[in-house]
């Protein structure tokens, strides 16, 4: 689980440190094998949390965690070897800078503002699929052959 990929044993990069986390940020928690200093408990590797709370070398994160029938807002401190920004945000927020360059654009050339929802794709076109000039083929298993 905590096993580093390949080629990157070894000492923590110094740009690990160098990342800022502001209270709000969304991070992953992967744990560093590198590093056993505030190194999550193995349930949390792997999730995504809000950072609450940051000092100079942990951030302490927000994680829901299921226990029986509910979700409990764990808090959670860890080192910043552990944690990285989330990506899972990426895509809305180029979303929204791509919708708001539309929308000024139509309104330089005073035209109405473009739908600028996501659309579901259509279900594929209804057709026939003709089994006359493709015959049924059977398969069968190559013989096992021995080398003796």
């Amino acid at each position: 689980m905590f096993k580093r990929g390949f080629k990157e044993h070894g000492p923590i990069k110094l740009s690990t440190f160098l990342l800022n986390y502001r209270v709000g940020d969304i991070v992953d928690i992967k744990a560093n094998a590198a590093q056993q200093k505030g190194m999550p408990h193995k349930f949390y590797h792997g999730r995504t949390g809000i950072v609450y709370n940051v000092t100079p070398h942990a951030v302490g994160v927000i994680v829901n965690k299921v226990v029986g029938n509910r979700y409990i807002e764990k808090r959670v401190n860890i080192r910043i070897e552990h944690v990285r920004h989330s990506k899972c945000r990426q895509e809305f927020l180029e979303r929204v800078k791509r919708n708001e360059q539309l929308r000024a654009e139509a309104k330089a050339k005073g035209e109405p503002a473009p739908s600028l929802r996501r659309v579901q794709p259509a279900p594929r076109e209804s057709h026939i699929v003709s089994s006359k000039d493709n015959a049924p083929q059977t398969v069968v298993p190559v013989p096992y052959e021995t080398t003796i």
